[in-house]
């Protein structure tokens, strides 16, 4: 995966606004050898803003207004530029800046009984249980909606609401899942996927919900314990959700 320095957005940008001082620390560094009118296809080449065309994975954007060094308006432009990129398909609306890239990994979990599960826990004072399941399939073209069916099916075989859920975390190989879910059941979008997500770290090709619930188990033990949320959409426009419960064993 090619990356580029995270606080390098626009260099062009920043040596025009910056003093001479920090122009210097530049111009003076071996690799580059020059001012920006001197040089300008290095500061160019250290910049993502001149490349977010060739982007073929997503970006996460960091943005900080206290940051001495680089302006927060270097971020606008990056994020200004990731908004006008042309979807991948024809007529389509997906990004690569917004959405997940291929990715290597593998994820495994036993289900046992409670006593085989205290003896085998690092920690036999957490107790965690599958509460119910749900599996859904939407009509074709619209897999982005498939979780919010798949969701309410597992909310049900739970016997819970949304509004009892304590963490919720997802497989979202496509920013517009999220914002679709969010809507649907009125929740935070912002509040969900605390810990990364499949956008984040990745798209394997089996593991992907696994290391999402292992996540999202995790994430209910810093907690204290609660409800979980896991949904995810898959291939042929369906989608699979599951409610997990994370408390005290004894």
């Amino acid at each position: 995966m090619k990356t580029h320095r995270p606080r390098e957005r626009n260099l062009v940008f920043r040596l025009s606004y910056k003093g001479p001082g920090y122009q210097r620390s530049y111009a003076t560094q071996s690799a580059i050898g020059g001012l920006p009118f001197e040089k300008p296809e290095e500061y160019i080449k250290r910049s993502p803003l001149y490349h977010v065309e060739d982007l073929n994975i997503p970006i996460l954007v960091h943005v900080a207004t206290n940051d001495l060094d680089v302006n927060y308006v270097e971020d606008q432009q990056l994020v200004w530029k990731l908004r006008a990129l042309k979807p991948v398909m024809a007529d389509g609306t997906v990004t690569f800046g917004t959405q997940t890239h291929p990715a290597d990994g593998t994820a495994a979990a036993i289900l046992t009984t409670p006593d085989k599960a205290r003896e085998l826990s690092r920690d036999p004072k957490i107790a965690i249980r599958i509460l119910g399941i749900g599996q859904a399939r939407v009509e074709r073209g619209y897999m982005p909606e498939a979780p919010v069916p798949a969701a309410r099916a597992a909310l049900a075989a739970a016997q819970v609401e949304i509004s009892d859920i304590t963490a919720i975390k997802s497989h979202n190989p496509f920013i517009v899942n999220d914002i679709v879910f969010a809507r649907s059941f009125g929740v935070d979008v912002m509040a969900m996927n605390n810990y990364g997500c499949s956008l984040v770290w990745g798209h394997p090709q089996g593991p992907t919900g696994l290391r999402a619930i292992i996540e999202l188990i995790e994430e209910l033990v810093l907690r204290g314990g609660g409800l979980g949320l896991f949904h995810g959409c898959a291939a042929g426009d369906t989608a699979m959700s599951v409610v997990i419960s994370v408390e005290d064993a004894r």
